[in-house]
């Protein structure tokens, strides 16, 4: 008899852990989600904020618009700006900022609060000086479309099978930039895509046109040892994935 009350009070100590230990579960993943919420509510303000005071786009034609960024006055508010971006046919529209690595920006926001949607972040070895030959800019994959959220629209026909959206815009303190692209795929990780620096125009040339056959689209966009691209990257699927986007420079102003 006191064998089975010992077991059946075994029972309901570990039954209570189990309860607790899944309270416990419920209550950090519903605290995950609000500090998501608020992250990513976090960054919408901000954007918003810096498109008002900071952004100002022609009357022209979107198509064909011109951007005038005060970059002074967002230097001020952080001092790693470089760049704006707009990729046609997505909600790609941010300023673009470059810390001293790769990492910062995974989890900080531009205004440099600890932020897990991060922000849109060129990678540390571009110079933005006219001199690279691939410039990369990364974004986290974010679920609400913010960030490099619907970077992911370029693997799909309504995407690539529109001209409209194969123009790419870069706006630096050195001008606006238009990009054609070339080349859109998914990959497993890599870091071959993500090379900056090159010994010849052989070696680049030959670097172009593996991107180029990676591409699930055909662009018909010639690109050369001579030529310099742009290259955006996510996260895609389970994170094992990247999706990616080349461009070759086509016009500067």
């Amino acid at each position: 008899m006191a064998k089975g009350r010992f077991k059946n009070k075994y029972k309901i100590i570990i039954g209570a852990i189990v309860s607790i230990g899944c309270l416990i579960g419920i209550i950090y993943s519903v605290f995950k989600i609000l500090n998501w919420k608020e992250n990513v509510e976090d960054n919408q303000n901000i954007k918003e904020q810096i498109e008002d005071n900071n952004i100002i786009a022609t009357d022209e034609d979107e198509e064909d618009a011109s951007y005038d960024i005060d970059f002074n006055s967002l230097k001020e508010q952080n001092t790693d700006t470089i760049a704006y971006l707009k990729v046609n046919g997505t909600c790609i529209d941010y300023i673009v900022v470059k810390g001293y690595n790769n990492s910062y920006y995974l989890n900080h926001n531009f205004n440099k609060e600890y932020n897990i949607a991060g922000w849109i972040f060129a990678d540390y070895h571009n110079t933005f000086d006219n001199t690279d030959r691939n410039i990369i800019i990364y974004g986290h994959n974010m679920e609400d479309g913010s960030m490099f959220g619907t970077l992911q629209s370029i693997l799909y026909k309504d995407w690539y099978g529109n001209t409209d959206n194969h123009k790419v815009i870069l706006v630096t303190e050195q001008g606006q930039y238009e990009y054609k692209v070339f080349s859109t795929y998914s990959i497993e990780a890599e870091d071959y895509y993500i090379n900056t620096q090159f010994y010849n125009n052989d070696e680049f040339n030959k670097f172009v046109n593996i991107l180029k056959s990676r591409s699930i689209y055909d662009y018909g966009t010639e690109v050369s040892g001579e030529d310099k691209i742009l290259t955006l990257s996510s996260c895609i699927g389970d994170g094992t994935m990247r999706v990616v986007l080349h461009a070759k420079l086509i016009e500067s102003e």
